[in-house]
């Protein structure tokens, strides 16, 4: 039979090494907790320096969430240079002398100005390049010069819009652009074009910009020009960085399932007339 000193001893001694357990992992959880929740403060500060609009969408919800969406969008963030590398290649050295898109019918007879002509491919928009992030000064360049007969090149769209704030760094223009510059040479713009009233726009005779997202005209966002619809119903274009693909025709539903979800400044179409 065990002495009861004995089993008293081991019995104090194994309670002993419970508390010093217990103390253990006490001590160490009042440790790692404070670390823990510092490592997750320095992340979170991390983020939303990094990525502040897209933080704020993230927290907020509903119409706040929404609100700094259409910020973001109509302030140009989030947009680059969407302009495919075929695209350049295809405009290496070319100068577009033929510049007049001939009218058929249900298309407006227009100006075309192509951002990567050899003549302007390289200068400047802002601290970017027209050929690289030029596709707003010179959609509304065709646009303008069409519609009042004096023709404004893209180099001096591109000055203008960027003289007047429209230009976003790194990011093309502002969306804003695309109304201001048609009401500052005398034209009328529909800001809120809904998609499903395009077909009319283009069978009045209006151009409509259209700005597009990822899909057959850009690899993340670019602005292009509605010329017309044929009888068929199929819509005509002028791409400021493809005079290919200004030459095809396109099936509407695929134009209206690529243009971006509406942004700030109206859009994504806006129709333009005299």
């Amino acid at each position: 039979m065990a002495d009861p000193v004995i089993v008293k001893l081991l019995a104090e001694a194994a309670l002993q090494a419970a508390k010093d357990k217990e103390g253990r992992k006490r001590l160490f959880a009042l440790i790692l907790g404070p670390v823990i929740f510092l490592l997750l403060l320095i992340a979170l500060v991390l983020y939303i320096v990094t990525s502040p609009f897209s933080a704020l969408a993230d927290w907020l919800s509903g119409g706040e969430a929404a609100a700094v969406d259409v910020f973001q969008k109509d302030y140009g963030y989030n947009n680059d240079s969407g302009i495919f590398d075929r695209d350049f290649r295809e405009a290496d050295g070319q100068e577009y002398d033929e510049d007049i898109l001939l009218g058929r019918d249900g298309e407006i007879q227009m100006v075309y100005y192509n951002q990567l002509d050899e003549r302007w491919k390289e200068e400047p928009y802002g601290q970017d390049k027209i050929g690289t992030h030029g596709c707003g000064p010179t959609s509304m360049s065709m646009v303008v010069s069409t519609f009042t007969g004096t023709n404004v090149d893209p180099v001096e769209m591109a000055e203008w819009s960027y003289e007047n704030g429209y230009y976003c760094p790194g990011g093309g223009s502002y969306h804003s652009l695309i109304p201001k510059a048609a009401e500052h040479w005398g034209l009328s713009v529909d800001m809120s074009l809904e998609a499903e009233d395009v077909a009319d726009a283009l069978a009045e005779g209006k151009l409509v910009v259209a700005l597009m997202s990822k899909g057959h005209f850009t690899k993340s966002g670019h602005f292009i020009v509605l010329r017309g619809i044929t009888p068929e119903g199929r819509v005509l274009v002028a791409d400021p960085a493809s005079l290919k693909r200004s030459n095809q025709e396109w099936e509407l539903s695929l134009i209206l399932s690529e243009a971006k979800q509406r942004v700030g400044a109206g859009g994504p179409f806006w129709a333009i007339s005299k």
